[in-house]
């Protein structure tokens, strides 16, 4: 296929014409929809959409003949090059797992995201960045350097046109200001058994009071603690034979696993915040 191809996203108050107002100015430019999901929310009244088309046009003549539509019903809206992976930071604490599986995902060519950078408030995975020609930058944090680090963080940010901020284990509670500057564009990932099993060693406390299905939430950062839209989720049922060293193991496996399907979907740019929760066309 020589003609580029583009992901068009959308989202508005629902009425009816938006997709036939979409799709005449697609056929007007001789672009052929490859792919196209949609969702009509009946509590909130939003429409949601997202389609992948190729043709002739190119990026700016699509925006240009796309721009009147969106003005027509209000839409907050996006246009991007299909094949063009996003940028992303990677911030990471002691716990590896997370890293270690994106690097390898990208290295394989199953992640469509470029990771330009890891930081870290410890050493212990500068390695391993560097194993993979991925910049690492030390970004101690204390109680009295909090506001320093953050800032370190954001100007990394800039210094690399990062999309994504990638929460990949990374175990500092981010201020107000900085989860409002990453809105919508920072992941975390975290063990399912919150709140149930708040503070350190919850596999522990999990094991002890005989929990039969652990897993993983991936969600946007919010100031809410823990709390933004989930994006992704999975579970893996245990029983009375697994050790707690065990559990842990079965969890890690789900965090990398819900954490690359989460990263994916966003930068598919399959993923629209719909209030405190999230529409994934997938």
């Amino acid at each position: 296929m020589s003609d580029p191809s583009y992901v068009i996203t959308a989202q508005c108050e629902d009425r009816p014409g938006i997709v036939h107002a979409l799709s005449s100015v697609l056929v007007d430019r001789d672009m052929n929809i490859d792919e196209c999901q949609q969702f009509g929310d009946p509590l909130t009244g939003r429409f949601f959409i997202r389609a992948r088309v190729h043709g002739p046009a190119d990026q700016d003549a699509l925006s240009e003949c796309l721009e009147p539509v969106a003005e027509r019903f209000g839409m907050t809206w996006g246009l991007w090059p299909a094949a063009q992976p996003m940028r992303a930071l990677v911030m990471v604490s002691g716990l590896g797992h997370c890293l270690s599986d994106l690097l390898y995902r990208q290295q394989a060519g199953s992640l469509p995201i470029d990771i330009v950078g890891v930081g870290s408030n410890h050493l212990t995975f500068a390695a391993m960045a560097a194993a993979h020609d991925v910049p690492f930058h030390h970004i101690p944090v204390t109680v009295e350097t909090k506001a320093s680090a953050e800032a370190r963080l954001l100007e990394l940010v800039d210094e690399y046109d990062v999309e994504l901020v990638v929460l990949a284990r990374y175990m500092q509670v981010l201020s107000d200001d900085l989860c409002r500057a990453l809105a919508g564009r920072a992941i975390n990932i975290h063990h399912s058994f919150l709140p149930s099993f708040k503070g350190a060693r919850p596999y522990h406390q999990a094991h002890a009071r005989g929990v039969k299905l652990i897993g993983a939430t991936a969600h946007y950062v919010t100031p809410d603690l823990d709390e933004g839209p989930i994006i992704e989720q999975d579970t893996a049922r245990i029983d009375h034979g697994y050790r707690a060293e065990a559990m842990v193991v079965a969890g890690r496996d789900v965090e990398t696993q819900v954490l690359a399907r989460a990263i994916t979907w966003h930068a598919e740019h399959r993923v629209f915040i719909n209030g405190s929760s999230t529409v994934v066309l997938r």
